[in-house]
Formats: C-alpha cells, sequence, structure tokens
C-alpha cells in the first residue's frame, strides 16, 4: 500500500523526508508506463517551486503532489475538458475556487488529468488523448490485458492509485469520482454538491455537478473535503457498533459480477462480526427514478453553439449523448425538476432511522479496454458492436452511483477487494447534507476492513 497524506505529512514534520524528496517520488510516478494517457499537460517546474516554498509543512497539504482535472480552470491554461475543440480556448484568468482552495493549502499543483471528453461517461474513455489503463492501488498493475479506469476523472483515479498525486481532484455528476475510485482500488468521496463551488470548471449538468476528489484513504478524504468546503467535519469517536446500517436490496445488487458479489457479501460479514448492524431494506423508489436525466438538456444548453461550428471534433458517443438534450420540451423539463424533488422526499423517507446505506459502488469488474475502445480503422460492424458493449458497461458503471446525485446526496467510495482480487469498492452513501457522518462511517469501516 502507498502511503497517505497524513502519514506523509507527519514525516514530513518529523523531518523524516522533504516536500522535494516526495514531489520527486510523484513525478517520476507520472513519468511511469503504468500513467501512460493519464495526464494531458504536467506542471513539475510549477511544482518544484512550490515544494521548496517555507512554512508548508503547517498547511494541511504540505507540498505534497495534487493532480487536477482538466475541466477546472487553473490560471494562465487553456480548460479543454478533455477535447481537442477547446484546446486553443482563451487562457482562465484565474484559478477556480476549488483549485485556489487546493493552494492555499500548500498543494502542489503537478499536472491536468486526462478525462472523457466533456465528462460525459463512467467508462473512461478519450479518443483524442487515449485512455490511461486502471491500476490498482493495493496490488500494483492488473492482470492481463489492459482495462478501463472508470470514468469521466479516469487521469485522476489513476494519478492517485499510482502515487502521481495524494489527492486527485475531480468532479461527479453521475459516479466520475466514484466509479474511478472503485475501479483503481482508492477512495473516492462525492459530498453533497453545494458545499464545494463548481464554479470555473466546464459544467455537465448545473444541476447535478460536484467538485470533489479521490484519496489513497479515508481520512485523506476527510482532509481534502475539509479543504475543498473550507469547513471543518464534526468528528466521531463513535464505534461501528453504535452505527445503523442498510443495504437496500431494489437495483443495486442487480447483475452483479460473481466475484463483485462475493467481496461484497464477504465485507457485510466482516462489518458485521465487527459489530455493526446492517439491515437489508427494500428501497422501492429507488426503481421509480425520473425517466429522463439531466445531463442531456444541460450539457446541451452550454454547448449547442459550439456544436454547430465544431461538432465533427467532439468524440461521437459524446456528441450523440448531449445532441439527445436537444428534444427535451420546457415543460418536460419542469416536469423533470418537480418530479425529482417528489423522488427524493420518498427516498428520504424510506431510508428515515439509517446513518448510511451500503452497496456496491459498481456491481462489475472493470472491463477490459479492447471491448469497448473505438477500434481504429476497424469496419462498421465491429464499431456497431463496440459501442453497444460501450453503452451497455456505461450504463452499468453508472447505475448505482447516479442515484446518490440524483438524490442530491453524498458518498464515499473504499476498496473492499483482497490483495490479488481485482479492484471492487463499497459505497457508503445518504441523503444531502450527512457528509460527516458518511465521513465517519467510513473511516470505521475502512478501519474494520484493515483488520482483517
Amino acid at each position: 500500500m502507498l502511503p497517505d497524506l497524513i502519514a506523509t505529512r507527519e514525516l514530513l514534520r518529523d523531518g523524516a523526508t522533504t516536500a522535494p524528496a516526495e514531489l520527486e517520488r510523484c513525478i517520476d510516478a507520472a513519468q511511469s508506463p503504468a500513467n501512460a494517457h493519464s495526464f494531458v499537460r504536467t506542471m513539475f517546474e510549477e511544482a518544484r517551486t512550490t515544494a521548496v516554498q517555507p512554512g508548508l509543512a503547517q498547511l494541511p497539504l504540505a507540498g505534497l503532489a495534487v493532480s487536477i482535472k482538466d475541466l477546472f480552470d487553473v490560471a494562465g491554461q487553456p480548460t479543454p475538458a478533455g477535447s481537442t475543440v477547446l484546446a486553443d480556448a482563451p487562457a482562465a484568468a484565474q484559478d477556480c475556487p476549488a483549485v485556489a482552495r487546493l493552494r492555499a493549502a500548500g498543494a502542489a499543483l503537478i499536472g491536468r488529468t486526462n478525462m472523457v471528453e466533456f465528462a460525459f461517461s463512467g467508462v473512461g474513455v478519450n479518443p483524442h488523448h487515449g485512455t490511461p489503463a486502471a491500476w490498482d492501488a493495493r496490488s500494483g498493475a492488473l492482470p492481463g490485458a489492459p482495462r478501463v479506469p472508470g470514468g469521466s476523472s479516469s487521469g485522476a483515479g489513476v494519478s492517485v492509485a499510482t502515487g502521481a498525486a495524494f489527492i486527485g481532484l475531480g468532479s461527479d455528476t453521475g459516479g466520475s469520482i466514484r466509479i474511478p475510485a472503485a475501479l483503481n482500488g482508492i477512495v473516492g468521496f462525492k459530498n453533497t454538491a453545494r458545499l464545494v463551488p463548481a464554479t470555473g470548471a466546464v459544467p455537465l449538468s448545473t444541476t447535478l455537478d460536484t467538485a470533489c476528489a479521490m484519496t489513497r484513504t479515508v481520512r485523506d478524504a476527510i482532509v481534502a473535503h475539509e479543504v475543498l468546503a473550507a469547513r471543518r467535519v464534526t468528528r466521531s469517536l463513535a464505534p461501528l457498533s453504535q452505527y445503523r446500517l442498510a443495504v437496500p436490496s431494489t437495483v443495486f445488487l442487480d447483475g452483479m459480477d460473481a466475484a463483485v458479489a462475493t467481496a461484497f457479501e464477504r465485507t457485510l460479514a466482516h462489518l458485521r462480526g465487527a459489530g455493526a448492524q446492517i439491515d437489508t431494506i427494500a428501497l422501492p423508489a429507488v426503481a421509480d427514478q425520473p425517466a429522463y436525466g439531466f445531463a442531456a438538456p444541460e450539457s446541451y444548453a452550454w454547448h449547442r453553439a459550439l456544436l454547430q461550428r465544431a461538432g465533427d471534433r467532439y468524440d461521437p458517443r459524446v456528441r450523440t449523448r448531449i445532441e439527445r438534450g436537444a428534444t427535451l420540451m420546457a415543460w418536460e423539463y419542469v416536469d423533470l425538476l418537480q418530479a425529482r424533488q417528489q423522488w427524493i422526499a420518498r427516498m428520504q423517507a424510506d431510508m428515515e432511522g439509517y446513518d448510511a446505506l451500503l452497496s456496491p459502488t459498481v456491481p462489475i469488474f472493470a472491463p477490459l479496454l479492447t471491448d469497448v475502445a473505438p477500434a481504429d480503422g476497424a469496419d462498421a460492424v465491429l464499431d456497431a458492436a463496440r459501442d453497444a458493449e460501450f453503452f451497455r458497461v456505461n450504463n452499468l458503471l453508472l447505475r448505482n452511483t447516479s442515484v446518490v446525485n440524483l438524490l442530491d446526496g453524498c458518498a464515499l467510495s473504499l476498496p473492499c477487494h483482497v490483495p490479488g482480487e481485482l479492484p471492487v469498492g463499497l459505497m457508503v452513501w445518504h441523503g444531502a447534507l450527512r457528509d460527516d457522518t458518511v465521513l465517519n462511517v467510513s473511516l470505521q469501516i475502512e478501519q474494520a476492513l484493515q483488520k482483517k
């Protein structure tokens, strides 16, 4: 296991290492084959300048490496959001709030990470910049052929899993932090959206977009959230046995890969053995989510002029999904807003009395990259087959995580596999502004699983 930010920060304060030395380790990892296609722009020299500034050891991030998803504004740089169509856009005049808060907390910004173009997919594929391969932070490289890293924050997840960054700033609209966290054996925390400003980031859905981060451990996730949200998490020393937890059986457990089911059930058994109270509940409202989503119409509103000028330069899979938003009528959108609030009320009533809910983050292992990546020069039949598989996989990867976004909730994914297994994520979640409880429960779960 890689050392986490808190452990490294303690070594810095004890004089056992230095920020420049730790940064060079991260730069070496960023330049290794494990991070092929993880970064679209590196910032090594700027990071080196940061790492030698005095007083860093007393700041929360202590001059340690942080990666930035390509959709966030960084002063003096364009914000392409994984595209080529915005590669020559004017440079940002200032850091977006999330980046500014990371800098102020002592982050050494190591580079901009690759992502799904305009963040519109949970798979992680990018035909413009290549696709990084999934990496297991626990065991190292995954066996066999390369597997999808999860998206849309693909490069952010791989940068953390491989040791190139202690924190990977990303965004989560339907699972784009938690999916790569699950597929790369790391931690991803999606806070309640309103707690961190998403301004200065290229939007996918203004209703659902959440600025948040991936880390190596839950305790690091708390540090990252406190920096990004500019707030203190209320800590609890309550043991796991004092929390009432639930596993919803509706939808969340459908279609699991056999080994994912095994890892999930083994985890529940271990937590029960550690004293956790875990009920199984139906949560039937999950099956009655509003049929139409927010991402297509809201992204189309932002992209429509750009599509008219340069639509042929978009990833065709992304363009197809955005253009679906053109068909939604204004009254249908208003109905969608109302339906969401009614659905949230039903969900909240059914979750009443529980401190957190537990689910597999995603029901499947990371698929092989060759099964879903566009095939250069392939015939139309093969492309059609890969497109069909891509959208099937995308729907499965997003199915569980997107419930939390629609709920306006918060969720954390942490690894629950054992070394030698493909990565599996456990999702701990609840509704809006239950962030501190989710973080505290997750910390207790992580500690219990470390004793296996």
